[in-house]
Parts: C-alpha cells; sequence; structure tokens
C-alpha cells in the first residue's frame, strides 16, 4: 500500500495511554465500533482516515474492505500498538485538531475518540479539509449526557478527599446534537444523519473493571492528588457507584453516545 504522508502539529499535553493495557481490558470500545464501520462502508479503493485510530483494530476492518486506509492517534501508546497489531498498515502520531495531507480522503471515520478534543471547531476544520467534494465524515463518539454518574461521583469523591474538581481537569467533550450538527454544517458539510442513545455498556467482568476504567479513562483527575491517594478515590468512586452501575459481577457504565454522517 503507497504510504500516505501527514504534515501534523506537536502533541497536546495528554494522558499516557497504555496500548497493552487497553486491547486487554477495554476490547469492547472497537468492538462497539464495528456497526459505525457499517455505516462507513468502505469501498475498494477509496482513500480513508481513520481518526484517532486507537490500537488499530477498526482501522484494519476498514483496510480489510480494500480501501487504502491512515490511522492517526495523538498517543503515542497506542500507535506504537497499532503498528504492532497490524505491521502492514500506516499509523500516524499526530493532533487531531491540527492535521493535514497533501491528499484529500473520500471518508474521514471517527469512533469513540472525537469526545477527547475539546477543540472541537479545529478538528471539524481539518476534517472538512481532508475530504474531497463528496466526501463522508461518519463518526460516534460521548455526547450530551454521557457517562453522567461516573463524573458525578468522580467529583463528589474528590471532593470528599479534599481536592475539588477543578474545570480543566475535565478532558472530555460531550455536545448535544444540535450544538454538533451546527458545528459541522458550519464549515460546510451537509448533515444527512445524527442520533444520540443510550448505551449502557459492560466494561469488563469482574469487580476491577470499573478501577480499570479510571485508571484509563480518568487519569486526569486521578493525576490532580498525590499518587498516594489515588486509590483511595478509585475505591470510593467504586463505592458510590456500585449501587447503580454494578451488576451480576460487572460495572456497566452509563455511556451516550452520538452518531453522525456529514458530507461534503
Amino acid at each position: 500500500m503507497k504510504k500516505i504522508e501527514a504534515s501534523v502539529s506537536p502533541l497536546p499535553a495528554a494522558s499516557v495511554w497504555h496500548g497493552p493495557a487497553y486491547d486487554a481490558n477495554h476490547p469492547y470500545i472497537w468492538k462497539f465500533g464495528a456497526s459505525v464501520v457499517d455505516l462507513l462502508a468502505p469501498q475498494p479503493g477509496e482513500r480513508i482516515l481513520d481518526l484517532g485510530c486507537g490500537t488499530g483494530h477498526l482501522t484494519q476492518q476498514i483496510a480489510q474492505s480494500g480501501a487504502e486506509v491512515v490511522g492517526l492517534d495523538a498517543a503515542p501508546g497506542m500507535i506504537e500498538q497499532a503498528r504492532k497489531n497490524y505491521p502492514d498498515l500506516q499509523f500516524v502520531l499526530g493532533d487531531g485538531a491540527d492535521f493535514q495531507f497533501p491528499q484529500s480522503f473520500d471518508a474521514v471515520f471517527s469512533n469513540a475518540a472525537l469526545h477527547w478534543i475539546k477543540k472541537s471547531a479545529q478538528v471539524v476544520a481539518c476534517v472538512a479539509a481532508a475530504l474531497e467534494p463528496g466526501g463522508r465524515f461518519v463518526a460516534e463518539f460521548g455526547g450530551k449526557g454521557n457517562i453522567t454518574s461516573v463524573v458525578s461521583a468522580i467529583s463528589t469523591a474528590m471532593e470528599q478527599m479534599g481536592y475539588p474538581v477543578a474545570a480543566a481537569v475535565n478532558p472530555w467533550y460531550f455536545p448535544s446534537l444540535g450544538e454538533y450538527a451546527a458545528l459541522v454544517e458550519g464549515h460546510g458539510l451537509s448533515v444527512t444523519f445524527a442520533t444520540l442513545f443510550d448505551r449502557p455498556t459492560p466494561v469488563e467482568d469482574g469487580a476491577a473493571g470499573m478501577q480499570h476504567w479510571l485508571e484509563m479513562f480518568g487519569q486526569s483527575f486521578l493525576a490532580a492528588m498525590p499518587p498516594d491517594r489515588r486509590m483511595d478515590c478509585i475505591h470510593l468512586v467504586e463505592e458510590l457507584l456500585r449501587p447503580v452501575l454494578f451488576q451480576d459481577d460487572t460495572w456497566i457504565v452509563d455511556y451516550r453516545r452520538l452518531r453522525i454522517v456529514a458530507i461534503k
């Protein structure tokens, strides 16, 4: 496959993503994303960008269609693991809010990534610039109301421990459907499909599931307190959430997803 060159900006400060732990403990993320690949419906010969590709499993699924695909992610640990998982595919380390490629794409795809980038207008501007006329943007990510119970429990636990949560500590962007559709259309794309839906998600069997979730996805909160207090915080969050999210020895997180398709 021909290598697609990219121009990407230096990476912003970010959590440390551990690729092997992500693959071992959180496969549900890319497995749920398989239906988003179906919505993308990649075709042989198409050029497709996987924005926020993680460890590359959905990039590989797209490539199996015969499309020419490149994965882009801001986390070195994820890109390293993606390259180990699929050495024949191309993965680029770069900022999802500041990238450009010399060749346009037939589609930009993204699963479970855009809620990690608060510079949403810059992301959409890059997507619009990367698409050729008639190209499509197909994405799913956390929408308004996503993980409300978890965010509330983290805030409560940190407050009780004497570490109030500053707004800057929260790493997530969960827009409403109307807000995001307007943002996308404001950058010259036409929204053809959009939905916001609840998707309670089993994250891992066993009592350790919430701990693993917090250690991977709640790093910015945990980093706001001394290392020797972090496990105490995790246990307190578990205590607060157990009555509502722990069922049949499984943590089921209150995910709410926004799914959108737009055409340039």
